[in-house]
């Protein structure tokens, strides 16, 4: 019995060790494999090494100015002294090194964070679809990228300190005027992020040429933005994403939901006339709501437990209620005669919103019935799409492919043939530059105007 058991003791101790190494091995593995988090709100998470991008392989290659940190991430009180690399940027591959943007209302025009580290991220090998490549000759470039954070600097100086957000304006300016870059094109091959209304107020006339990356036109004349030379960008959704969504027609109990600010100083009064239309309607939820206290909350189960939301021009044509019904996945009902929305030369909006004319929606009964008359098959169909679609409205770093960021990127790409036709118009006179000393006003005024 003694010989049998030391026999097979080393076979048991074989058989241990062997059974301990294989789920030793399969926990690395799986634990190799997890999805990560994406940051959005929260921390930066470490990302994993990526090769840098190919700028041959991009669809676009942007040269990006290296500002002072004041213009961008010093806003966000990083320090440039904490890093690792040599220009004003911080590391991506050390997430401490990357402060975070502030939270609430701030966000939802964070736009020009989110692309700034993507930008960053195809040169130093943080991961990024590659969309978009960071170039260091603006020669192969097609478009310069100005990274000055103007929604930040607008949200972040305060109208006791409006004077420094002026101040980092006037700057911005002087510094693209003694840029080979910029007498080159006239600005026209430039990438400027504005998306706050107010962001770039003193310095949006002289930047007109460029091509702004906005909200929306509301606050801007026809001359300095438009939807044939700029870029319309979504906001940052501020109710959280609607996972395993399986909240379909049957369970969602109310028809049509509203809740935010009624009664506004700037072109809202539609508002106000659909409020006394719909305030008894059974099954309409319309009631004045804001993000203080727990708004947001609120707006998140409302949206969830609703068929419909409405989307209502207010101050300006666009607000993030939008994109909030989208990740809701609560078909958005679109009333704002001069709304431009993101993506729309590839995206189909009458797929997955209800867009309706201003002065439809205020005849009595008008939208009600028009609500009503929508079928559970139709409905479904819509709901369906903003499953669909939601990724091209999400902000995240790193970013993912054909989500928000991705897709601004792509769209500016579309505009880089007509960028080139303008600078290659406003060169047809370049045989003039050496004459222009002597050149009279008109004379210039009218070689301006014959390249735009």
């Amino acid at each position: 019995m003694a010989a049998s058991a030391s026999c097979r003791s080393p076979l048991v101790w074989f058989f241990s060790l062997a059974a301990a190494l294989f789920f030793a091995s399969w926990y690395l593995l799986l634990d190799s494999a997890a999805a990560p988090a994406t940051h959005r709100q929260g921390g930066l998470r470490s990302p994993t090494p990526a090769t840098k991008c190919d700028p041959d392989k991009a669809l676009l290659r942007v040269y990006m100015y290296d500002l002072p940190p004041e213009f961008h991430f010093g806003l966000l009180d990083w320090n440039p002294a904490t890093t690792t690399t040599t220009a004003p940027w911080p590391d991506l591959l050390t997430p401490h090194d990357v402060p975070n943007y502030p939270g609430g209302l701030n966000l939802q025009h964070s736009i020009e964070y989110w692309l700034t580290l993507d930008l960053l991220a195809s040169e130093q090998g943080a991961p990024t679809p590659c969309t978009a490549a960071r170039v260091r000759d603006p020669a192969t470039a097609d478009v310069v990228f100005v990274p000055f954070f103007a929604s930040l600097s607008f949200n972040r100086h305060s109208k006791a300190r409006a004077t420094e957000d002026r101040a980092l304006q006037r700057r911005l300016l002087d510094f693209l005027a003694a840029r080979p870059e910029w007498r080159r094109s006239g600005g026209r091959d430039h990438v400027v992020l504005a998306h706050h209304p107010n962001g770039m107020l003193h310095a949006r006339y002289r930047l007109w040429p460029c091509v702004f990356v906005l909200c929306d036109f509301g606050r801007y004349p026809h001359s300095v933005a438009n939807v044939d030379k700029d870029v319309v960008a979504p906001y940052l959704h501020m109710v959280d994403n609607f996972f395993n969504d399986t909240a379909g027609y049957n369970e969602r109990p109310t028809l049509l939901y509203f809740q935010g600010a009624i009664y506004r100083k700037d072109g809202g009064f539609i508002r106000q006339e659909l409020y006394y239309l719909l305030k008894d309607e059974k099954d309409v939820h319309f009631s004045f709501g804001s993000v203080a206290g727990n708004g947001i909350e609120q707006s998140t189960r409302g949206m969830r437990a609703s068929k419909f939301c409405l989307n209502i021009a207010g101050d300006t044509p666009s607000s993030n209620r939008l994109f909030d019904s989208i990740v809701s996945h609560c078909v958005p009902v679109i009333i704002s005669d001069e709304i431009e929305l993101p993506f729309e030369d590839v995206l189909d909006y009458s797929k997955f919103c209800i867009i309706v004319r201003g002065a439809d929606a205020v005849k009595k009964d008008f939208l009600i019935n028009l609500i009503k008359g929508i079928s559970q098959e139709e409905w479904t169909s819509m709901w369906n799409k903003l499953k669909e679609v939601e990724r091209h409205f999400e902000y995240q770093y790193p970013s993912q492919h054909d989500d928000a960021v991705q897709m601004i990127w792509k769209t500016i790409a579309r505009k880089v043939p007509s960028i080139r036709l303008k600078i290659n118009r406003l060169r047809r006179f370049s045989r003039f530059e050496a004459n222009k000393t002597n050149e009279s006003p008109a004379r210039s005024s009218w070689l301006q105007s014959q390249a735009r």
